[in-house]
């Protein structure tokens, strides 16, 4: 029990989930919103998505009825919004979103074996066909947000922020979050009251 004690923070090796989705799909749209940015994807210019994930996540995050742990889902939303927010990651009208379900036809998630890594076990490559027939890929060994890729504070602070701002408002939000950033300078923790609550 006393191992470490002192000098090992297991704070710092816990995982902040970048994207409010099921934790296997964390490296797939990761890598896919990589290729997004990167290569100006479109609905419009891309033919096919092939998503790899490791063996064992295909029953958590296959083909399911809650678009949150639905990958294929998510990543059709990620191309067409190029951001997948808590809101969007959990409305269920959206499964069913003309703009959403044609690109999910263009989605194929498969499990791949070589995925299946005990010292990344949650890592995903996604390869884009594009309609000029270029192909790209990336491999997101770690999700953002492990402690082998941690988030920086202003991605911590958008995480928060797109969980706050709409119960809070954007003002309160902004303000909890800069006191928050800042809690060394606070001199009574009691002050913050007024901006969490509604």
């Amino acid at each position: 029990m006393l191992d470490g004690l002192g000098s090992r923070f297991y704070v710092t090796e816990t995982a902040i989930k970048t994207y409010s989705v099921g934790y296997p799909i964390q490296s797939p749209l990761d890598a896919l919103l990589t290729l997004r940015k990167q290569y100006e994807l479109t609905p419009d210019n891309v033919r096919s998505i092939v998503v790899r994930i490791p063996t064992d996540a295909e029953g958590i995050v296959g083909d399911s009825a809650m678009p949150d742990v639905n990958c294929q889902h998510l990543a059709a939303l990620a191309l067409v919004k190029g951001a997948v927010s808590f809101t969007d990651s959990h409305d269920v009208a959206l499964l069913h979103d003309p703009r959403i379900v044609a690109q999910r036809a263009k989605i194929t998630v498969t499990p791949d074996a070589a995925l299946m890594d005990p010292t990344a076990p949650r890592g995903a490559i996604v390869e884009v066909t594009l309609t000029d027939g270029r192909k790209v890929e990336h491999f997101t060994k770690y999700p953002p947000g492990t402690k082998e890729n941690p988030l920086n504070t202003e991605a911590v602070s958008a995480k928060a922020r797109d969980l706050m701002a709409p119960v809070l408002g954007a003002g309160k939000t902004g303000q909890l979050i800069a006191r928050i950033n800042g809690l060394e300078a606070v001199e009574d923790v009691r002050e913050l009251r007024s901006l969490y609550t509604v």
